[in-house]
């Protein structure tokens, strides 16, 4: 019989991290009459459990519209490759069985982890090992396999196409070309739908290696059609062909990632030489990753939040919520992390984008 579960947020921060904790909270005390306690700071909270506190009504109050997460989370604590520091250098240790201990320390039934490709890696490893886990995905940057959409993408796309309207006013008055950088990681998610809903020109994605010379073209051929600026948004994992990508930092130590940023820079950089046109660029950064949720990321949030607690319910554990369609399903937690969603260069949005006139560099 389950009786006690705990959740934690894992990896980045996200718009509806709240909406799925305050779901899943509501859900276990008012239909299922379990105890929930929240691990603070990811999986961290689980190798120094001391921050382990149990939650009520009181503690998800007004929390739907905030972002970020109440719990806290953290992206550098890989248990299986944790960072320790010993004789004044950084060593990698498996702390993974600690976990397991406090979990049984702490008599969780069942354990809900709200993360990316990243996180839910861990918690399959984890649920290998022994551990009831169920998972939620998470992402801003839309590329976790198996299931249509994660919660806070379209609010990162609607920050970013909000972003895009504002800088055309400038670009336009200017007449200026302006490199809007956003995120995504190795996928052009969010570059591609905020480019096509903000009107972009150009559209730099990962999935398609741009070549400057096509790109100058583009940029040439609006001039002689008397539009005498240009908006390109680029996804901070784009490269240039036969070149590699850019980086702000590599990984510092096993079980860390690189940081991607910069190509905006770059770019701007390649095609100042190529131009006698004015060059901006804006990074967008960290605000795609904050502010109040979208409507359809709270909704989609809340039913994470409510089916993951079906999961626990049904000892279906392993698994993990997916949105397919219209309908939440459950899938196995090791086949969306067996593989990245991308971009298909030759889907539909693509041949929309280019229908619409907007190059993609290439």
């Amino acid at each position: 019989m389950i009786k006690r579960i705990g959740i934690l947020t894992g990896g980045g921060d996200c718009p509806g991290l709240n909406a799925v904790i305050r779901a899943s909270v509501k859900s276990a005390l008012f239909h299922y009459n379990w105890e929930v306690y929240g691990i603070v700071d990811g999986f961290d909270g689980l190798i120094q459990p001391d921050k382990i506190f149990k939650m009520d009504a009181n503690s998800i109050r007004g929390i739907l519209p905030k972002g970020g997460t109440i719990l806290g989370t953290s992206n550098r604590g890989n248990p299986f490759k944790y960072p320790v520091k010993e004789e004044g250098r950084i060593v990698v240790k498996d702390r993974s069985d600690e976990i397991l201990k406090n979990i049984l320390k702490l008599e969780l039934d069942g354990l809900i982890v709200i993360g990316g490709d990243g996180s839910l890696n861990i918690a399959f490893q984890l649920y290998k090992k022994g551990a009831n886990i169920v998972g939620v995905p998470k992402t801003i940057d839309n590329d976790l396999a198996k299931t249509d959409y994660t919660f806070g993408f379209y609010t990162a796309v609607n920050t970013a196409t909000d972003a895009i309207d504002k800088l055309h006013t400038t670009a336009e008055s200017h007449h200026r070309i302006i490199i809007v950088e956003v995120m995504g990681r190795d996928t052009g998610w969010i570059a591609l739908n905020s480019g096509i809903a903000g009107g972009a020109d150009i559209i730099l994605i990962p999935e398609i290696p741009f070549d400057v010379d096509k790109i100058i073209n583009k940029i040439n051929e609006r001039n002689s059609k008397g539009s005498h600026f240009s908006i390109i948004v680029i996804a901070e994992g784009a490269f240039e062909k036969g070149k590699d990508k850019t980086y702000l930092e590599k990984a510092k130590n096993e079980g860390t990632l690189p940081r991607y940023g910069g190509i905006s820079n770059y770019l701007a950089m390649v095609l100042s030489k190529k131009t006698e046109m004015e060059i901006r660029t804006t990074i967008l950064g960290h605000i795609q990753r904050g502010g109040t949720p979208t409507a359809f990321d709270r909704i989609l949030a809340s039913r994470f939040g409510v089916e993951v607690c079906d999961l626990i319910a049904r000892k279906k554990f392993g698994y993990m919520v997916a949105l397919s369609g219209n309908n939440i399903v459950s899938i196995p937690i090791e086949e969306s992390i067996s593989q990245q969603k991308f971009v298909d260069p030759y889907g539909q949005l693509i041949e929309t984008a280019r229908k619409l006139q907007i190059s993609m560099g290439d």
